[in-house]
């Protein structure tokens, strides 16, 4: 095969659709455009989001969706009511709750919420305490570490 008889496979190469250029043309007298309406005018072109005298989407959503916010951090929340049942002076860490079943997995975050009340001391480790769960496990005398 020789460059010159390189040639593109049948149907690459379609010529452009040419209305209104005659009825004998299949695109003769209305061109494709049908019959009266705002489309078929000369000049006829409509902003993007127009929808036609209805309020259009881009102002109805707003009301419709509420917000959503993007930067939220989801956490594996554990009430104190739970970490009661420990024995006194227990190290309470992130794997010892995965394995009594308070957290399901490591993949989020653990939070200690102050839900219940305390009566032993002991050594919690979470990512993150609220302040009321900080201060129930200070006061039983026990003591808190963030974990990174």
């Amino acid at each position: 095969m020789q460059q010159h008889e390189v040639r593109a496979p049948y149907g690459t190469k379609r010529s452009r659709k040419r209305v209104g250029r005659g009825d004998g043309s299949g695109h003769g007298s209305y061109s494709g455009r049908g019959i009266k309406g705002q489309k078929s005018r000369s000049g006829s072109s409509r902003r993007p989001g127009f929808v036609g005298g209805q309020l259009s989407l881009a102002k109805a959503l707003p009301m419709v969706r509420g917000f959503t916010n993007i930067f939220r951090r989801e956490y594996n929340v554990v009430n104190l009511e739970r970490l009661a049942k420990f024995s006194p002076n227990t190290e309470v860490t992130l794997k010892l709750m995965v394995e009594e079943g308070f957290v399901k997995s490591l993949k989020k975050p653990v939070k200690v919420l102050g839900r219940g009340d305390l009566k032993v001391s002991l050594v919690v480790e979470a990512n993150k305490f609220s302040g009321s769960a900080r201060n129930k496990i200070e006061a039983a005398g026990g003591s808190v570490r963030e974990v990174g």
